[in-house]
């Protein structure tokens, strides 16, 4: 028995050691992923990758690769009309191409000032700079669903760069109040995003068509350039409609209402009741307060009731006013233009807390702004009404399907 065992563990250490190459190939052989970047096949590298830390220089980085001070002088003095070492700044990135052999020489430096852009300072003939940009891709998508929150909110949910959010916004800033959207509101956005690389996401490159509902009723906004010239885009309801209004919704892009226009309120500082001929916006000191349209600052000041304050006279009809101002960023006889920041939230006055009183004139009377049917901006011309609907349907009819398949 024992001699059998023996003869089996011979049989096997023959077999093990006989020689089969291409067995052995497949067994340990792994091939070895060539990977490119910067224009580079990294296999060929000892790859380092970092970021400028506080203190860095170009020459002091170089000088920790094993070049002397004469090298690294001698480098700066040829790249300084092609790239000027004291731009490079503090946490942007940068790769050092090394050499694989013993003593690690340094063959390129590759520098990203930002996303898009980088420079390569090719040390391995003759030093010479090259600044490239990355390739970029534009992809589109179309999102839709109902509000649970804010907009913001929604965005995020659907892993949308926030900038959209306040683009939104400025687009429907003179037709929708978007602090009165109320939870299981639809929208629709289609929307074009930036990929570096075609992977690395660079945020939101153009809006291309949204809707909100809005009171019951669906607001349509669809780009278009009236003037092909200047190639300036107005957006544009599913009827041609500006959205563009002489007068904004709100002089906060987000906020929340806190009081509304009453001829009878308790006042919360004076604990009387009297009339409140403005609507309150409540928003963090220093949120920017906008002029809600074009004109001249009429009076800048303070007062002990009003706190710092600005009245803007837009026209002989309209005139609007801005009160608790935590700081005055405009003068007396300044035109304004509209959206134009000129001042910042605070809680001077009579205020318990930090928000802006907005107060609307009309013929020289106080009135509510919000019940206000403010007056639109000029119509799109009847030439181009065929070309913007032959444009617009088709973005439409995308909205309205995806939206569908989320009610």
């Amino acid at each position: 028995m024992r001699q059998i065992a023996l003869f089996i563990l011979m049989v096997f250490a023959f077999v093990s050691c006989s020689d089969k190459p291409d067995e052995a190939f497949v067994a340990d052989a792994k091939p070895r992923m060539s990977k490119f970047d910067f224009g580079f096949k990294l296999n060929d590298f000892n790859v380092v990758n970092d970021t400028v830390k506080s203190g860095d220089t170009f020459g002091g980085i170089l000088g920790r690769q094993n070049l002397d001070t004469l090298k690294v002088y001698d480098i700066i003095e040829k790249i300084r009309d092609s790239f000027d070492v004291r731009q490079i700044r503090r946490g942007r990135p940068y790769t050092l191409l090394r050499g694989l052999g013993k003593t690690n020489k340094l063959q390129a430096f590759i520098y990203q000032p930002d996303q898009m852009n980088y420079y390569v300072i090719d040390l391995r003939d003759s030093i010479i700079v090259i600044k490239k940009t990355k390739p970029l891709t534009i992809k589109r998508r179309t999102i839709a669903g109902a509000l649970d929150g804010s907009l913001a909110e929604a965005l995020s949910k659907e892993k949308v760069d926030p900038e959209l959010a306040a683009r939104i916004a400025k687009v429907y800033a003179w037709t929708i109040d978007f602090f009165k959207l109320k939870k299981g509101d639809k929208f629709g956005i289609t929307f074009t995003e930036r990929y570096i690389n075609d992977t690395v996401y660079d945020g939101v490159d153009s809006l291309q068509a949204a809707f909100f509902e809005y009171k019951g009723k669906n607001i349509y906004a669809f780009p278009f350039a009236t003037n092909p010239t200047s190639g300036k885009l107005e957006y544009y309801d599913e009827d041609g409609k500006p959205l563009k209004n002489f007068f904004l919704k709100a002089p906060l892009k987000f906020s929340k209402i806190t009081s509304r226009f009453s001829a009878r309120r308790l006042h919360p500082v004076q604990g009387i009741w009297k009339a409140h001929k403005g609507t309150d916006y409540a928003a963090p000191t220093g949120t920017p307060i906008l002029s809600t349209a074009a004109g001249v600052v009429e009076a800048a000041g303070y007062t002990t009731g009003n706190g710092n304050f600005v009245k803007v006279k837009h026209n002989k009809v309209y005139s609007t006013q801005y009160l608790h101002m935590s700081k005055i960023l405009v003068r007396r006889g300044q035109r304004v233009t509209q959206g134009q920041v000129i001042g910042k939230v605070g809680s001077t006055g009579l205020a318990t807390g930090p928000h802006v009183c907005y107060r609307f004139w009309k013929n020289g009377v106080q009135v509510d702004a919000l019940r206000l049917k403010l007056p639109n901006a000029e119509p799109m011309d009847k030439k181009y009404k065929a070309q913007f609907m032959t444009m617009m349907q088709p973005l439409k009819r995308e909205l309205d399907s995806v939206a569908a398949l989320h009610k």
